[in-house]
């Protein structure tokens, strides 16, 4: 593919006169974080129009856990790394107009020891900084450092409400651990009369767990970690012979059972209000909405998403892929990788040929397989 191909401008879906997106896709900008989205009237154009303002910079690809919905469990796809502080810093100053950092990737973030010394350097940024946690090794010293770095949310990561769920799951008996650290986390932050990190428990909703979603509720008011999310499971929709572990269409709760699900959160939901917990999923959307909005591929669902034109994901080898997401929705990862920019500058790589080709194929019946995944085997 020739770096001067001509690719003709694509018109944001919204506009008039452009291709009208239905249903569900249609309302999804409404539910983002305004760092995930276009400024008004933009174009999603092959080229994009602006720098990303939501960057996921991968900060270590080590884990402490085996678990059974994670390709890292199955698959060995880069070299084991963990940023250094500078490494860090000489990936992150290729984002000048970053606004919110997200430390995860596949990975525990907890491994990398210049974690707060890179959190700090993203607040005299002024950048927005959050991770997902396992919260296995939220030790005493992790909940001072974490409580004194200026970090504005912790996530951690519970997918189970009972120690077997969880350790089916997560592979390993580990769940009095994370509810100590958490519990511990809450009291130091009060011992020091600080208000972040924000604190959050995050579920991967299978089949194996739905059940427990309303003890995870009680669990969060026990500990006193105000929010609880739903998180969707995302697997090889499109590579039914490649599905590992858990990861499987069978386990999959999204658009299946309904009434079940209903009865579930409904359940959720009345708990949360008793117990000031507040209930929700990922991506800024409601429960509900979330788990039940499934659509036909006809529908090209995938098409309202922002992402490929506002948000960078870099590995912590620096390989730049299209989204989060992306490494758990295909096993061509190959395919994924746009570019590396501890080879060449991120300015160079973000509308590279790999880039525009990735943006123009999004708007037909035949986008990248990670994204045809998306809204049709789970939510946006």
């Amino acid at each position: 593919m020739s770096a001067s191909m001509s690719l003709q401008p694509i018109e944001l879906l919204e506009q008039p006169g452009a291709q009208p997106v239905t249903g569900s896709a249609a309302r999804e900008p409404a539910f983002l974080p305004d760092a995930y989205r276009l400024p008004a009237g933009m174009a999603r154009n092959p080229v994009a129009a602006i720098q990303p303002r939501v960057v996921f910079i991968e900060v270590t690809n080590r884990c402490n856990l085996l678990c059974e919905t994670c390709p890292r469990t199955y698959f060995t796809r880069e070299p084991l790394r963990s940023l250094t502080f500078d490494e860090f810093v000489f990936v992150a100053e290729q984002f000048p107009e970053m606004q919110r950092a997200v430390l995860h990737g596949i990975g525990e973030p907890l491994l990398n020891r210049d974690l707060p010394q890179i959190i700090a350097y993203l607040k005299a940024r002024g950048v927005e900084t959050l991770f997902n946690s396992n919260g296995t090794l939220l030790t005493p010293v992790w909940q001072e450092a974490l409580a004194l770095s200026g970090l504005d949310e912790y996530r951690c990561s519970i997918d189970g409400a009972t120690p077997a769920t969880y350790a089916r799951i997560r592979g390993a008996d580990l769940l009095h651990k994370i509810e100590a650290g958490l519990a511990g986390l809450v009291q130091t932050k009060a011992r020091l009369g600080v208000a972040t990190p924000r604190l959050s428990i995050w579920c991967v909703a299978t089949q194996e767990n739905l059940a427990e979603l309303p003890d995870l509720v009680r669990m969060a008011a026990r500990l006193g970690v105000p929010e609880v999310y739903v998180q969707r499971m995302t697997f090889f929709g499109h590579e039914p012979e490649q599905q590992y572990g858990m990861a499987r269409r069978e386990m999959a709760i999204f658009g299946q059972d309904a009434v079940v699900q209903e009865q579930v959160i409904a359940e959720c939901e009345a708990l949360s209000a008793a117990l000031g917990v507040d209930f929700r999923a990922a991506g800024a959307r409601d429960p509900r909405s979330s788990l039940t909005a499934a659509m036909l591929a006809g529908d090209h669902p995938w098409q309202a998403c922002l992402r490929p034109w506002t948000t960078a994901y870099v590995t912590a080898n620096g390989n730049c892929l299209p989204c989060c997401i992306s490494p758990f929705a295909t096993y061509d990862y190959d395919s994924l990788i746009l570019g590396n920019l501890f080879e060449q500058p991120f300015s160079d790589i973000w509308n590279d040929a790999l880039y525009r080709q990735f943006r123009t194929d999004f708007f037909t019946d035949h986008p990248h397989k990670a994204c045809a995944n998306c809204g049709v085997f789970w939510s946006l």
